[in-house]
């Protein structure tokens, strides 16, 4: 048996999760369980269009669930605002500047299930991320890309929370079953 590997999440990002997990465990599940048993009183199941897609809505339900709670399992909350800020970790927003071509970027550490790239939430194991924790303000490194070696500068770092960089809002509409 191998060992649990744990992920980092923050607080909201854990709330988050258990939201969906408890929001497809007990209002879409028996919904389309419902549903389901409704179409398979119609008749014949064989060429019963809507008991297939209930059936096929559930089996991605069920996956979902899955996932989640392998992931509620294996998770470590980490509250970011409560650590030391003078250095990169899980959780800080960092100013970088790309010392080729003196441009600025800004990303935030955390955790695979907060990530978003597109808006500059990098996940913890993101080579990215790894080359910058422990850096200071004022430190350059150096990190492999797929796009081939980039140098940056820390410029600032500061926590701002996960969930007020996130474009990505989800609400109980959003978790694709409806």
């Amino acid at each position: 048996m191998g060992v649990l590997k744990t992920e980092p999440i923050t607080p909201d990002g854990y709330d988050q999760l258990l939201r969906e997990f408890k929001y497809l465990k007990d209002i879409e599940k028996p919904r389309v369980n419902r549903e389901k048993q409704i179409a398979a009183e119609q008749g014949d199941r064989s060429e019963n269009a809507e008991y297939h897609a209930a059936k096929e809505k559930l089996r991605h339900i069920d996956k979902r669930l899955f996932y989640l709670n392998s992931m509620i399992e294996k998770t470590q909350i980490i509250d970011p605002a409560e650590l030391d800020h003078s250095r990169a970790h899980f959780g800080i927003t960092a100013t970088l500047e790309d010392l080729d071509n003196g441009e600025e970027e800004v990303y935030t550490i955390c955790g695979v299930l907060e990530a978003e790239a597109e808006n500059g939430l990098i996940s913890i194991h993101a080579p990215l991320s790894r080359a910058m924790l422990g850096k200071k303000v004022g430190d350059e490194f150096t990190v492999r890309l797929p796009k081939g070696k980039k140098e940056y500068e820390v410029v600032a770092l500061e926590y701002i929370p996960v969930f007020e960089r996130k474009k990505q809002h989800r609400s109980e509409e959003d978790f694709g079953f409806k």
